[in-house]
């Protein structure tokens, strides 16, 4: 999976479904403008809301100008500059994310969440040592989150720091049993450290829990076939790509953070006839026109 963390934690975005409604003004305050300035920030609210939803379907251009609205019409409200960030974040605008979240930051010092995701803009303009102190911090505010625990592992990962990278690893999956992308990374680090039996058996491990995640299928198929099980490491590759065929991009698996050694055995892989042959059926299914309905009699 890539590396580049959560932009839009799932969670966040739901929770913005049950965001309370804003609160009265002061006393002090004009009827009249009470009333406009709540209206107002319910209408931000709205879409809000409106903007988390698009965001859950990808639809980044439609959640974008909703989210920047919100934060004019609502914006002593935390989440929606979180929302507004993690749009920005998604669509590289890493200067008005970065804004956008010390804004949320500073109407909520408590909310992890933001920490986390001052990292990944950070983490995604290759400044690691700062991701790191992100992570750190934001994992003194939520410190069982196996996700927060991951981006920490992958910060350290780059830095070239791996026994800390397994061991923020090890601790995702510790806090979720089912959190393969952890044992796949960890995975890609013993593959590099030259521990073979050991980087199977995590991707062996990452598999069985998804069974769809290409990456660990794809990289378990390369590593059984350079050992020499040819037959299994050829079935499994034909499997992995016909999952995701982005998987046999080289570019891909660097960004995704597969080492040297990794790389190297499988771009030898990926030439091989019947690897080929599955990622051109791969290809010409997905350029396939949709066959057209016959209309019913």
């Amino acid at each position: 999976m890539p590396k580049h963390v959560r932009l839009i934690s799932f969670l966040m975005v739901c929770s913005l479904w049950s965001m309370p409604k804003a609160a009265n003004a002061q006393a002090l305050i004009p009827h009249t403008l009470q009333l406009d300035a709540t209206k107002l920030e319910k209408q931000g609210l709205s879409l809000a809301q409106e903007a988390a939803q698009l965001a859950q379907f990808q639809q980044v251009d439609l959640a974008l100008p909703r989210a920047r609205l919100a934060s004019q019409l609502a914006p002593g409200n935390d989440k929606v500059w979180l929302l507004l960030g993690g749009l920005q974040l998604q669509s590289k605008e890493f200067d008005g994310a970065i804004a956008s979240l010390k804004k949320a930051q500073s109407l909520n010092p408590k909310n992890g969440d933001i920490l986390f995701a001052l990292g990944s803009a950070n983490f995604q303009q290759k400044n690691y040592q700062a991701a790191v102190v992100n992570y750190q911090d934001g994992l003194k505010l939520k410190p069982n989150d196996p996700e927060g625990l991951f981006d920490l592992g992958n910060a350290y990962y780059l830095l070239g720091k791996l026994p800390d990278a397994i061991a923020q690893y090890d601790k995702a999956v510790s806090q979720d049993k089912k959190f393969w992308p952890a044992l796949n990374n960890i995975g890609l680090i013993n593959y590099e450290q030259g521990n073979i039996p050991e980087a199977i058996k995590r991707w062996q491990s990452a598999v069985t829990l998804e069974k769809q995640a290409a990456e660990p299928l794809l990289a378990l198929a390369v590593a059984l076939y350079t050992k020499g099980d040819r037959q299994q490491g050829l079935t499994l590759g034909e499997a992995a790509l016909r999952i995701d065929s982005r998987y046999a991009n080289l570019n891909f698996l660097k960004e995704n953070l597969w080492g040297d050694r990794l790389l190297s055995d499988t771009k030898k892989f990926l030439e091989l006839p019947r690897i080929q042959a599955a990622i051109q059926q791969r290809e010409n299914s997905s350029s396939a026109p949709t066959p057209r309905k016959q209309p019913t009699q």
